[in-house]
């Protein structure tokens, strides 16, 4: 993960792939989220992230990666 605009960093990995529930397989943002990065304040930033987790949680407890 690295920004070097904002103190919240991006949890780009560099694998930019949508998947089929339109998810990035490296990251697991939304296109959407992804393109609005760059304008997000730290607060927006860190709900992105904190959604990320939460998706992160509902695949795990799913079996899915």
């Amino acid at each position: 993960m690295s920004d070097v605009h904002g103190a919240v960093p991006s949890p780009c990995i560099e694998v930019c792939v949508l998947d089929a529930d339109g998810l990035c397989t490296g990251c697991l943002r939304t296109l959407e989220e992804i393109s609005e990065w760059s304008v997000l304040a730290d607060a927006g930033r860190r709900e992105v992230l904190a959604r990320i987790s939460r998706r992160r949680a509902a695949r795990a407890a799913a079996g899915k990666h």
